[in-house]
C-alpha cells in the first residue's frame, strides 16, 4: 500500500522543521563538537515516527553539520582548523564582494534598512552582553551582515555567504563559551556602517574583510593544532 501524495508531502515538511531544528542546534553550539547524537531522544522528543528524524538526519550529513559513525550512529561535525581557515577564506573573498555589489545597487529604502539593523546591534552592545541577551546578540548580529548584501542582486552569492556566516557563528559560539571578546566589536560595526552608508565601496569592504579575518584569527588562536 503506497503513501497518499498528502502524508508523504506532511512527512517531507516534518523533517524539514526537524532538520531546521537540528541545523540551529548545532551551528548555535547546543550540540557540542564529536558529540553522539541519540537518535531515539530526537525522536522522543519531537513525538514522531523514525521517517522523518532519518531524513532530517540524512540532510544535516549532507550539510556537513553531522557525520555517520562506523557503528551506524551519528555524530555532530567536529570543529577542525582547517574547516574554519578555509571559511574565513571564502568570506574575505565573497562577502565584501556581496557588500560591493549592494552598495552600487542599494536604495534610500535599504540605508535606511542598514541603520535599523545597526542600531538595535549597538544598543546591545552597548551593555555587557550574557545569558539570553547572547542569543539576541547572535540574532541581530546575523540580520545585520545579511542586511548588509541583500540588495547585491546574485542570489546564489547570497546563499554562500549566508551559509559560510553560519559555520562560522558556530565556531564563534563555542569561542565566546570559554572567552570574552577581546576587542571593540562594536566599533568595527560601526564604521562599516559608516563606510557603506557613505557608498565607500572600498573603506567598507576593507574594514568588513578586516573584521571576518580577525575574529577568524583570535578563535584560531585558542584551537589546538
Amino acid at each position: 500500500m503506497h503513501d497518499s501524495p498528502d502524508s508523504t508531502t506532511e512527512g517531507m515538511t516534518l523533517a524539514l522543521s526537524i532538520a531546521q531544528r537540528l541545523r540551529e542546534d548545532v551551528l548555535a553550539g547546543r550540540y557540542l563538537p564529536g558529540a553522539k547524537i541519540r537518535l531515539e531522544d530526537i525522536r522522543q522528543a519531537f513525538g514522531v515516527s523514525w521517517s522523518p528524524i532519518r531524513e532530517a538526519v540524512t540532510r544535516l550529513v549532507s550539510e556537513g553539520l553531522m557525520i555517520a559513525d562506523s557503528q551506524k550512529g551519528y555524530r555532530v561535525a567536529p570543529a577542525t582548523r582547517a574547516e574554519l581557515e578555509e571559511t574565513i577564506r571564502l568570506r574575505v573573498l565573497l562577502e565584501p564582494q556581496a557588500l560591493r555589489l549592494a552598495i552600487a545597487l542599494g536604495n534610500d529604502a535599504w540605508e535606511a534598512q542598514v541603520l535599523a539593523a545597526h542600531h538595535r546591534l549597538a544598543k546591545l552592545e552597548s551593555q555587557r552582553i550574557s545569558g539570553q541577551e547572547t542569543e539576541q546578540w547572535e540574532a541581530w548580529h546575523a540580520a545585520f551582515h545579511t542586511t548588509l548584501t541583500e540588495p547585491c542582486q546574485s542570489a546564489i552569492l547570497l546563499q554562500f555567504c549566508q551559509q559560510l556566516n553560519k559555520i562560522q557563528d558556530r565556531y564563534r559560539r563555542i569561542f565566546f563559551a570559554q572567552h570574552d571578546v577581546d576587542r571593540d566589536v562594536a566599533s568595527e560595526h560601526r564604521l562599516i556602517t559608516e563606510a557603506t552608508l557613505e557608498r565607500n565601496a572600498d573603506r567598507a569592504c576593507s574594514l568588513l574583510a578586516d573584521h571576518i579575518e580577525r575574529t577568524g584569527r583570535n578563535i584560531l588562536a585558542t584551537m589546538v593544532e
